[in-house]
């Protein structure tokens, strides 16, 4: 009955995004503890806190094209769309265009690449963070950093990783940029 529950939501997740779940049917196939292990996880991944839609995506979103740019990262796009932040700002945080990014979206883009490439100006804009949404932004943004990364490291160890590939914006297609050195 739980199995049957769960490749239920799969596929409903699967229509709703057209996105491939193959790897979490065949965890859920496979060995249903790991999987209910998998979906407590995901309970994490999907915290918000009171962090406004375009931060909180802006880190996911950032935070996923580190480690792949393919499918998942097209998903936490439509995400994004779909929580209503606009087509022009997902491009703008895929592109790491500063100059078109609200400043608090700016500094969050900032300071996830800052984090993901353990830099240490990160610790400048954490409190920059903290000034804004307080401690429990911080947190809700570290759990989106530290969760989105899980997702393609996952797929790649269970087979399911993709090429680089675009992200498709509605009618625009954009090609995720990745930084060492993120602007200050």
């Amino acid at each position: 009955m739980l199995r049957y529950m769960f490749k239920k939501m799969l596929l409903a997740m699967q229509q709703r995004y057209a996105y491939d779940v193959r790897y979490q049917q065949d965890i859920l196939h496979s060995d249903l503890t790991a999987f209910l292990k998998f979906s407590g996880f995901q309970t994490m991944a999907s915290h918000r806190g009171d962090l406004p839609a375009g931060p909180l995506y802006a880190a996911r979103i950032r935070a996923i094209i580190y480690d792949d740019c393919g499918p998942c990262s097209q998903l936490v796009a439509n995400m994004a769309l779909e929580a209503g932040l606009s087509q022009a700002l997902v491009r703008a945080i895929i592109e790491q265009d500063f100059a078109a990014l609200p400043a608090d979206i700016a500094l969050v883009v900032q300071f996830t690449e800052r984090v993901l490439a353990h830099d240490p100006q990160a610790d400048a804009l954490r409190d920059n963070i903290l000034a804004l949404w307080g401690a429990k932004g911080l947190i809700t943004l570290g759990f989106a950093i530290s969760a989105y990364r899980v997702y393609p490291a996952l797929k790649y160890s269970l087979g399911y990783g993709k090429a680089c590939s675009r992200i498709q914006l509605n009618d625009v297609s954009v090609v995720p940029q990745r930084s060492q050195n993120p602007a200050s």
